[in-house]
């Protein structure tokens, strides 16, 4: 599709995404707006605002799918260098870690759902898969959030000596795990069983309980404990 150059400097104040900020706050501007800002730059024939609309169409003007896009796919949209590309990953990144800024002060974990919403939004949107752990104290409050190892598409390696250390360390009477799925399916797969079953005797040794294995899929989530697995 081609984009006729809007040329900004020719626009009025109010409508140049910066001026518009400045004059009448960030809630004024639209999601293209905001992207054409991260962008900074157009190029030759277009303008920042005519690629962060060619940014936004490509997710389907959906940011919950562009904020999956990696580098790569960034930079098949033409216009968009690998800086830019990596200057849209930078904001999408800060904006899921905003999201989880001070749920760990002393957040009491409650449900299975408590936890869902806690990694949700680290690891719902990646394209590889995450092993995490919560660790509780014995009012179930979290005391600290670990991630244990970062794999492929379909796994990770999962170190059992290096969890128990980790629970060891900050004195944990609870523990869960946390892993996700990016195929989208929140089933657990038969490794998946065996490594709780194993995490959970080695636990249970040091006398620290296993409550809770959560794997999560994009927005939905299963839980073992739910489930009667655990």
């Amino acid at each position: 599709m081609e984009y006729k150059k809007s040329i900004i400097k020719n626009w009025a104040l109010e409508d140049r995404p910066r001026e518009k900020l400045l004059c009448h706050g960030i809630q004024s501007l639209s999601d293209t707006e905001l992207l054409a800002i991260l962008i900074g730059s157009g190029t030759r024939n277009a303008s920042a605002v005519d690629l962060a609309r060619q940014v936004l169409e490509s997710a389907g003007n959906n940011l919950h799918q562009l904020g999956k896009s990696s580098v790569g796919e960034l930079k098949q949209i033409k216009g968009v260098g690998q800086t830019k590309a990596l200057m849209l990953m930078s904001a999408f990144e800060l904006g899921r870690r905003r999201s989880h800024t001070d749920t760990l002060a002393r957040q009491k974990i409650s449900s299975s759902k408590d936890v869902f919403y806690l990694f949700q939004p680290l690891l719902g949107d990646l394209p590889h898969e995450e092993f995490w752990i919560l660790i509780l104290n014995r009012s179930n409050q979290v005391v600290d959030k670990v991630r244990i190892s970062q794999g492929g598409i379909s796994g990770t390696v999962i170190d059992t000596r290096l969890i128990l250390r980790n629970a060891i360390e900050k004195l944990a009477s609870g523990l869960i795990l946390c892993h996700n799925h990016p195929s989208g399916n929140t089933q657990p797969s038969e490794p998946d069983k065996k490594i709780t079953e194993k995490i959970q005797n080695a636990a249970n040794f040091m006398e620290i309980n296993l409550l809770d294995h959560i794997i999560i899929a994009d927005k939905s989530f299963f839980s073992f404990a739910d489930e009667g697995i655990l």
